[in-house]
């Protein structure tokens, strides 16, 4: 029998970001492509991205998640499901400590720390930027990631053009405009998600400053398709608008699903993220979800 069926989840959002938990803990057990997508399909279980916690790597850790899109590709860090984790971890006696108010969670993005400031309001310390064209990375070589050359639409004429490229544990291109909503993101997304300068394919951010301190944001993300909510999406957005000289440092970002609190915080250059856990309901993966699945 598969080692994921009748696992128990925690199925849960992230401002509308879809976030499906799996503890693998104890198990040797890794997660592949096709098993991702059988449990994507799974209407109880179905996600944006799963977060499957598995046994800590580095010391001092309390558990290292690897996080895949509804497609089965991996990312390297997602925001909401990394709260989503925290709560679990926090809150659900089967799944951690409810006495703990600090975690050390490890990503193949990084540690990214998450503290507890209530009963489901998060923050985590989503590490420093990566600005440098082939941190992020691009097909070629860009002196400055600020504005980099890329365009959709005619020439002369373009819909979207020269967006700003920020690493935050995966590729994020943000294009700024003056509203996110009239944009067909649906037929667009795609094919900035997959354009050859993003060897690695990249998260796609509509922004739109309304104030020093407010972002309006919708995001296209990469192996997942448009979402109500994009932590990392958020922290790229705010990123960039301080490297355009638009915003403050410390901004409220407004997505679909709600707002998240962002600071890139000067001492030290990494980036926090405030928002809310919510908890839906659990289950158990059904064995016949993986009969074909490697």
């Amino acid at each position: 029998m598969n080692a994921l069926a009748n696992r128990r989840f925690l199925k849960m959002n992230g401002l509308g970001n879809q976030i499906t938990v799996l503890d693998l803990r104890g198990s040797k057990h890794r997660v592949s492509e096709s098993e991702a997508r059988a449990i994507a399909s799974e209407p109880r279980a179905r996600f944006d991205q799963l977060m499957v916690l598995h046994d800590a790597v580095t010391p001092g850790t309390d558990a290292f998640v690897r996080i895949y899109n509804t497609d089965g590709s991996e990312a390297g860090a997602c925001g909401n499901g990394t709260r989503c984790v925290a709560w679990a971890m926090m809150a659900d006696p089967q799944m951690g400590s409810t006495a703990k108010s600090r975690l050390a969670i490890e990503t193949r993005a990084g540690l990214l720390p998450a503290v507890r400031d209530s009963e489901t309001v998060f923050t985590v310390d989503m590490g420093a930027p990566r600005l440098g064209w082939e941190e992020i990375p691009l097909a070629e070589p860009f002196e400055d990631t600020s504005h980099f050359e890329l365009q959709i639409g005619p020439i002369d004429d373009p819909i979207l053009h020269t967006p700003c490229a920020v690493n935050m544990g995966n590729p994020h291109a943000v294009f700024f405009v003056d509203d996110p909503y009239r944009f067909n993101l649906e037929q667009i997304g795609p094919l900035l998600e997959n354009h050859p300068i993003f060897p690695d394919r990249a998260n796609i951010e509509l922004a739109a400053v309304k104030a020093p301190n407010h972002i309006v944001l919708r995001v296209w993300e990469r192996g997942a398709g448009i979402t109500q909510a994009c932590g990392s999406g958020a922290c790229a957005a705010l990123v960039a608008a301080v490297r355009r000289e638009l915003s403050d440092r410390k901004a409220i970002v407004s997505l679909p699903g709600g707002d998240l609190t962002v600071e890139w915080r000067e001492s030290d250059g990494h980036v926090l993220m405030t928002g809310p856990a919510e908890f839906e309901w659990e289950g158990t993966l059904d064995p016949a979800l993986f009969t074909n699945a490697a």
